[in-house]
């Protein structure tokens, strides 16, 4: 048996978990235009192309969903530019936080249906 160089190549997906897989589906297509590229009715999971290798997998639950930017786990979405994606989002209603300058990186918080911490950063090259 041939030895895997790499046990782990990257990271292939991120598990965002959602209380109704419907309203998220139409809201992360709609707000943040990910294109639908798996659906599993089934199981209450579809899985977004992010633009990159690495997906975002929407996953209802019926269990309650804990979000805070303090102890949770969150995606973070690369931009170009921190300040337009900031106010597109504002005006399709997301809820956003302000825009944080910190040094090499600009940033801001968005929020899902589920208020799930989700965050779009620039980095300054």
């Amino acid at each position: 048996m041939e030895k895997i160089k790499k046990v782990l190549q990257g990271i292939d997906t991120v598990i965002v978990r959602v209380s109704d897989i419907n309203r998220s589906k139409q809201w992360y297509q709609e707000k943040l235009e990910l294109m639908l590229v798996w659906d599993d009715p089934a199981i209450n999971l579809a899985v977004l192309d992010t633009g990159s290798p690495t997906s975002l997998t929407l996953w209802q639950t019926d269990k309650e969903i804990r979000n805070s930017r303090e102890t949770a786990s969150y995606p973070i979405f690369r931009t170009q530019d921190a300040k337009l994606a900031h106010q597109e989002f504002q005006d399709k209603g997301v809820e956003v936080g302000e825009v944080i300058a910190d040094g090499a990186v600009k940033y801001f918080f968005f929020y899902d249906l589920d208020r799930n911490v989700l965050e779009a950063c620039q980095v300054h090259n």
